[in-house]
């Protein structure tokens, strides 16, 4: 997070305050926010197969209900340079997007059945995530000597949560606050 929010603070050292259209000139924060939606995509809704179908050789009965594992998806070896690891560089130079045009990648869906508030769902992580990095620097609460040290181990569910409650240390930027 130290490089995103490097890269936020360059951006926006010389302004109070910044919108939407200042967030595309962060492409590091865009690629911390694309890693994030691999390892931990949102739940797609199930759907109903309306006839049977047979796919690969196997036969979806009719009525059977699909889901889509985005969490598998987003963690294949066969498609992802160690799957399991957070490293957002490995989109810097990709063509993979949130567009649903990409099936290795579907954090909001694919085809007609995207999500249509994906713009805006992008636009409440952005902004408030951007504004964390801008205000704030966080440490490792007491007796975590390094990131390796925090259990980021999850629970199985509908979505992405964390086993054990996360805890960070956020001081104010001091340096930043005289501009406000």
């Amino acid at each position: 997070m130290a490089k995103a929010q490097s890269e936020v603070i360059q951006a926006f050292k010389e302004k109070i305050d910044f919108d939407e259209e200042d967030l595309d000139n962060l492409p590091y924060l865009k690629l911390v926010i694309k890693e994030t939606l691999r390892l931990h995509a949102p739940s797609i809704v199930n759907r109903e197969c309306r006839e049977a179908t047979i796919i690969d050789g196997c036969t979806i009965p009719a009525k059977a209900t699909i889901l889509v594992n985005t969490w598998a998806i987003g963690r294949d070896p066969e498609v992802w340079d160690d799957p399991e690891s957070f490293i957002p560089e490995r989109f810097e130079n990709s063509t993979i997007d949130y567009l649903g045009n990409n099936y290795e990648y579907l954090p909001f869906g694919a085809g007609k059945w995207i999500w249509p508030g994906m713009q805006f769902g992008l636009a409440n992580v952005k902004q408030p995530l951007a504004r964390l990095l801008y205000h704030f620097d966080c440490g490792l609460p007491c007796g975590t000597s390094t990131p390796k040290d925090l259990d980021m181990s999850e629970k199985s569910g509908l979505s992405a949560a964390k086993e054990k409650d996360l805890y960070l240390i956020a001081k104010t930027n001091q340096s930043l606050d005289i501009m406000l």
